[in-house]
C-alpha cells in the first residue's frame, strides 16, 4: 500500500513573502493617503478665503470702505474646524489670513488673499508660494 501524502496549508517561506509584499505596499500607500487627507483639508482654507474676499469686496461697495467702526474688517471672520481664519485691513485694503491650527496635520500652513486677488502660501510641508496657494506636494497650484 502506498500511502500519498498531502500537505495542507503555506509554507513560512510563502508567508514571509505576503508579509513582505503587504509591507511595500503599505509604505508606498499610507504617505500617500496622508497627503490626500491633508489636501482635502486645504479646500476648507482656500473655499473660505475665496467666500470672505466675495464678502469683503460687497461690504466694500455698501460701505466704501473694507473696515468698519471698531474692527479691523467689515465681515466677521467664521470659525473653522482645521483653520484659524483672521483679516487685518484698512479703508482701502485688507489680508484674509487662513492658519493652520496646532495639533492638527494642516499646523504650519498659512494662505493669504488680498483686495487685489493675490493668492499666497507661507508654510506646511507642500512649499510655499507669493503667485498661488499651495495644495500638493512639490509646489503644485490650486
Amino acid at each position: 500500500m502506498k500511502h500519498a501524502s498531502r500537505t495542507r496549508g503555506f509554507t513560512l517561506i510563502e508567508l514571509m513573502i505576503v508579509v513582505a509584499i503587504i509591507g511595500i505596499l503599505a509604505s508606498i500607500a499610507l504617505p500617500a493617503y496622508s497627503d490626500y487627507i491633508r489636501r482635502s483639508k486645504i479646500v476648507e482654507a482656500t473655499s473660505v478665503l475665496s467666500d470672505l474676499r466675495v464678502r469683503m469686496e460687497q461690504f466694500y461697495q455698501d460701505n466704501r470702505s473694507y473696515v468698519s467702526t471698531g474692527t479691523t474688517c467689515g465681515v466677521a471672520m467664521p470659525t473653522q474646524q482645521f483653520f484659524t481664519m483672521s483679516c487685518t485691513g484698512t479703508s482701502t485694503t485688507y489680508t484674509l489670513t487662513a492658519t493652520g491650527k496646532s495639533g492638527t496635520d494642516v499646523a504650519g500652513f498659512t494662505y493669504t488673499l488680498n483686495q487685489q486677488n493675490v493668492r499666497a502660501t507661507t508654510g506646511g510641508s507642500f512649499g510655499t508660494s507669493t503667485t498661488c496657494w499651495v495644495g500638493k506636494r512639490g509646489g503644485g497650484c490650486l
